[in-house]
Parts: structure tokens; sequence; C-alpha cells
């Protein structure tokens, strides 16, 4: 035992050397945090986590999240020590352009990491969603094929962030087991002590929330009391747990322990030999790990190749629908899914937020991974999955999501249901909410996580409720997001179209959807709508005086503008555009074609004209917030009506001429 004791502790140090060698060979970085919790580290990933570093991507293995991000040092040198293809060069090349250990943890960048974290309280509200998405998968099909915890490390920051008190509630009320928060309670932030502006009871907070608590206190340096706590809270079955341990940022560091500068700078090389001597490490030397410390690493990384040998042979041998549990770990519907989607016929009339509940409804049984809600707007955003069970903690199977009034955690929740694998995850709000939740918005983008909002009640057609619910700049704002697509579809046969999109697309689709009944068109093209525009009706003799180009509910007011144009001998052609970033993909031919850049063109959308000069030579839009009033009079008053859009047409040209 004392020889065990005298490895892993020589081990736990190593893990400190790192920890302190990357930021100080970046110029930046937070050592601290990682310093202190290299045991806990060790704990996890030589002790608890059942993982093979050879299969980063097995399906049964556990998750692991560092929702305190700044402490990257800490994730990165035990995927180096295990042995998931980080090699020193790569912890020497911390924070550097294009490397593989940037200043926080990306997936889909770095082999090992499960979610991309740093904001404060994403991570937290990550592992919420990655829970869901292991019971619902366990419920579904069994514990022989999903049967694993997830792990999250949490910081004061964190707790403080609200997104956490968002997702922590609704992890008590859906009496999520499976998931170990341990909260790093150290007592130092940025500013100093945590105490000048934090004085919250945090395990009253989360008893209050419905989790099982246990604060462990003085134990940062105790492996065995820390996996003692750590085992204790995976035999919780019923509801998450909270394990707050008692850590001092910086530890050993003569000079920095419970110090704030160790939080977000680099120790300094006197300081850093300094405490390398004190741990028993050469101080001479910068990434260093002894061959016995790489064997004992080594092992753990492999240690569970057993076990998913093990999952393989199961899922072999399973007789359960193989089909159904591909299309979910795939986030895909089964083959020819999108025939299920309903059509309409032209003359009907239906909201395009409906449309998409209709088309939600009609896929669940061929996309078997569809899980959703809405954030207190279930019926109001078309997300409801009638027949198919609510989510809960009597119905772990279910696949309605009640999020309540919880739109940043609804987020951040579905982002880590998608980057768990297994679900298609689908949250919906009012257009002008999706403010709440750009956080985890922008989160979803940055790790192409395969989501889908259905963000409704998209411009002044809202009506009554008046500017504070009328979106007008959020079209904008959004579409300036890389890797967020924005389709806004101008009808129901559009809508369908646009969700065979977000279903077959590997990152995140915002569907923007009208509150009010539009028209269903004639000429939608399902193909046209894949390439984010295209020409719903040409002009006569298909050569324009002018190009009337609509989103939503105002392509159908081009369409009657384009009438009262030709009644005077103007001829105009209207072109659909759910989706600029589509569009903006396809060749400068097909581009040419559609918007042709010698032909005067005019934009029409209840929404601020920024951007789209990019397209059009002008534009009728909303530079202002909106009004209360009915939708109809609204949209009328601000001028999106035919008359507004042929006379605008007409200025257009006669500048032009």
């Amino acid at each position: 035992m004392e020889e065990r004791n005298d490895i892993e502790q020589r081990a736990i140090n190593v893990i400190r050397g790192l920890s302190m060698d990357m930021p100080q060979a970046a110029g930046s970085g937070h050592p601290g945090t990682a310093m202190a919790l290299a045991p806990l580290a060790h704990v996890l990933w030589t002790r608890v986590m059942t993982y093979d570093a050879a299969s980063t991507e097995w399906p049964d293995r556990d998750r692991f999240i560092l929702s305190s991000g700044h402490a990257s040092p800490l994730l990165y040198s035990m995927l180096h020590l295990t042995g998931y293809g980080l090699t020193l060069d790569d912890l020497r090349a911390f924070r550097q352009w294009k490397s593989a250990t940037p200043g926080h943890p990306e997936v889909h960048h770095t082999p090992g990491v499960d979610v991309t974290t740093g904001p404060l309280g994403q991570g937290f509200a990550n592992g919420v969603g990655m829970g869901i998405a292991e019971r619902f998968l366990r419920a579904r099909f069994g514990a022989d094929l999903c049967d694993h915890h997830t792990f999250v490390i949490c910081s004061d920051g964190d707790l403080e962030e609200g997104l956490s008190h968002e997702a922590a509630s609704l992890a008590g009320h859906l009496g999520l087991g499976r998931l170990v928060y341990v909260y790093d309670d150290n007592h130092i932030s940025i500013d100093g002590e945590t105490e000048l502006a934090l004085s919250d009871d945090a395990g009253k907070r989360f008893e209050a929330y419905g989790w099982h608590v246990n604060n462990i206190g003085e134990v940062a340096n105790d492996c065995d009391a820390l996996e003692a706590a750590i085992r204790d809270a995976m035999a919780v079955d019923d509801r998450p747990s909270l394990v707050i341990l008692r850590s001092h940022i910086g530890y050993p560091s003569p000079k920095f322990t419970d110090s704030e500068y160790a939080h977000g700078n680099p120790l300094g090389e006197d300081e850093v030999a300094v405490t390398k001597e004190l741990m028993g490490l050469p101080p001479e030397e910068t990434f260093w790990v002894p061959d016995d410390v790489a064997e004992l690493y080594g092992r753990a990384g492999s240690a569970g190749a057993a076990a998913r040998e093990a999952w393989e042979k199961r899922l072999a041998a399973w007789g359960g629908d193989r089909a159904a549990f591909d299309a979910c770990l795939a986030g895909r519907g089964l083959p020819d899914w999108h025939h299920a989607l309903p059509s309409w016929e032209p003359g009907e009339k239906i909201a395009t937020r409906k449309a998409s509940g209709k088309c939600l409804q009609a896929v669940l049984d061929v996309v078997p991974g569809l899980m959703g809600g809405g954030a207190d707007l279930t019926g109001n955003t078309g997300t409801a999955v009638a027949g198919h069970g609510v989510q809960s903690a009597e119905d772990h199977a279910g696949r309605q999501i009640h999020f309540g009034v919880r739109e940043h955690a609804m987020g951040g929740v579905m982002n880590g249901m998608a980057l768990h694998g297994g679900t298609v995850p689908i949250g919906g709000t009012f257009l002008t909410f999706s403010d709440y939740m750009r956080g985890a918005v922008r989160l979803a983008a940055i790790s192409e996580a395969h989501v889908i909002y259905s963000w409704t009640h998209d411009s002044l057609g809202l009506g009554e409720d008046g500017p504070t619910h009328q979106p007008v700049e959020h079209l904008a704002s959004l579409r300036a997001m890389p890797r967020l697509r924005v389709l806004r579809p101008g009808d129901a046969n559009e809508t369908a179209a646009a969700w065979r999109l977000a279903v077959d697309h590997d990152g995140p689709t915002a569907l923007a959807l009208s509150r009010q009944d539009l028209p269903v068109l004639e000429g939608v093209d399902p193909d046209g709508v894949a390439r984010g525009a295209y020409v719903l009706r040409p002009a006569p003799g298909d050569d324009p005086d002018v190009v009337l180009i609509g989103t939503g509910g105002e392509v159908a007011v081009c369409l009657a503008a384009a009438d009262l144009l030709r009644a005077d001998d103007i001829m105009a052609t209207v072109v659909s555009m759910p989706c600029w970033e589509l569009f903006a993909e396809q060749p400068a031919d097909y581009q040419e074609r559609v918007i042709p850049s010698e032909t005067a063109t005019l934009a029409v959308e209840a929404g601020v004209s920024f951007g789209w000069d990019r397209w059009a030579d002008a534009m009728v839009s909303v530079e202002t917030f909106g009004e209360s009033a009915p939708g109809t009079q609204a949209l009328e008053n601000f001028g999106f009506t035919p008359d507004n859009v042929a006379a605008r047409a007409r200025e257009l040209l006669d500048d032009l001429t």
C-alpha cells in the first residue's frame, strides 16, 4: 500500500508539474485550479471512470465535463497521460495557433474532450443534457447498451452564473441520477476572495433543488476520501449529486497557494522551480513524465478496453431495434425518413409554427432520437410531442421535455444532449427570447452540436404584445453567427423542407417561424430551399425589370406586389430566400441566376436591414422597435403591404435610371 501511495503521489505531482509548465510556456493561462485538483483528476481517471482512450467515441463510456474550462491544463494533462493521442509537443503548444491544446477545451478539436467549455455555467448545463440523454437511451434500449455516468467539475463562477440555477433546478425536478458534480470550493475568484461577491450556502441551495449533497471539506489531497465520496454519489440513481470539495488554488506553491494570482497567471520560472523541488520533481525539467508514471497512466487509459469489447459483443448479440438504435446514435432519421413529412396544397393557410409542429409529430417514429419541447411555450412554438411520453422522474423514456421558463438552460441542456449522442434535441421559445439563450447557441455553433431551435412569433406579426416581444434585430444578429443556419420559411411546404435540412445537418439549425397564418404558395421547390434561395416565380419572359426577395411571411407580400407591378408593365421576379447561409455556399453562377447582379433588387423582410446590402440594392425593412397593435395592423403600418412594396420597387427603378 505504501508503494502504491508513493507512485500515486508522484503521479499527482507530475500532473501539477505539467499544469504549471503549460501556462509558463504559453505566457498565459490558469495553473492554480489544475494544480489543486490534480488528486481529483487522478482518482477519476485511474480509479473511477470507465473509458478506453483508444476508442474516444465509444457510446457507453463515462462522460467528463470540465465546466471550469479555464483549468484546461488539468484535462490536457490527463488526456496526454492516459493515451488519447496528445503528445508532449501538443502540451508545449498550449494556447498556440492551431494547436490541439487551445485555451479552453473544444469538442471535435481535441480527442477526449466531450464538450466545449469556458463560458461559465455552460458545462454545468451540458451535464444535465448528458444525464437526460443517458437515461433516455438506457430506458429505451436497455442497460446492456447504455449504462454510464457523467462527471462534472464546476467552480464558484459556474454556480454564480444564472444558467447553473436554471439547469440545477431542472435536473432536480427530473430526478436525474448518474450525474456527479464536484464543486471546487476554493474561495478564490479573479478579483480576490469569493466572499467579495458570494455568500450563498451551496449545499442548502442544491438540497432545495432536490439534489443529493455531500460536503466533504478539506480532503482535496486525500485520494481515498475523494474516491469514497464520488462512489457514494455514483450510487444515487434517483437524483443528481453535488460533492462540495474545499480545495486550495495553486497548491503547493509556497508563494501563490490561496492567491487570486494563481487563478489566471503563470507562476513564473522561479516559483515553478521552487514548487517542483518541493514536490520532488526535477526543478530544471519541463514537461517531465517519468517512465513509471507514464506506465501507470497508460494502464489506466487502456483498462476500459475489456468493458468496451464486452459492450461490442452485447451490441452484436442484441435482438432489439438496431436500426432505431443506430439512427439515435448517428443523430439521423431512418432511411427515407423525409417521406413522412407532411405537405400542404396551395390555397390553404397555416402558420409556419403550426406547420413545424405537424412536421415534428409526423417524423417522430422515423427520427427516433428526436426529443424536446418548449420553454413553457410548447404549444405556442410547435414543440409538442404527443403520444411519446413526458420526460420525468417517473418516465425516463419520455420524449417530451418541459424545460420551463429556462431558455438559457434549455440551450445548454440541448447541447449536452446532442454532444452526448443518441438524441436530436429541439427546443422552442419566441424568437425575441433567443436572446436569453444566446450564450448556449453560440457554443452550439462553435461545437457544431446537432440541435434544432424552433423560434416562433418571428416578426411584427406577433401583434399586441408589442416591442418587447416583437423581434426586429434578431434575424440579423443570428445570421452574423458563424456555423448557425437560420431558416425563415415562407410557407408550410418550405417549413417541411427546412425540417429535412435540420435533421440531416451536422450542426445547429434555427427555424424562425410565424405566429400568423400564411398562405401556402404555388411553386415551392424543396431543392431550392436546400440551396438557400430560389426563383419562386419568374418574371414573364424571364427578363425581369426588378427582383423582389422575400423571407417568411413577406414572400406572399412580394408575390402580390409583383402582380401590382405587372399591371404597370413592370416585370418582377420573386425570389424566396429562406436561408442566407445556404445561399452563400452556392456556386457563383447559381447565385447569379437567382439574383442577377445587373437587375434592380429589392428585399422585403420584417426586420432590420442590416446585412441585406450583400444581396439587395434596397430594402423594405423596419429600423425601430415595434408597436403594440394587432399583427396585421402592425405589419401594414410599418409598410409590409403589396402596395408599399410595389411603390418602393418603382422608386428603386427610378433611382437607378
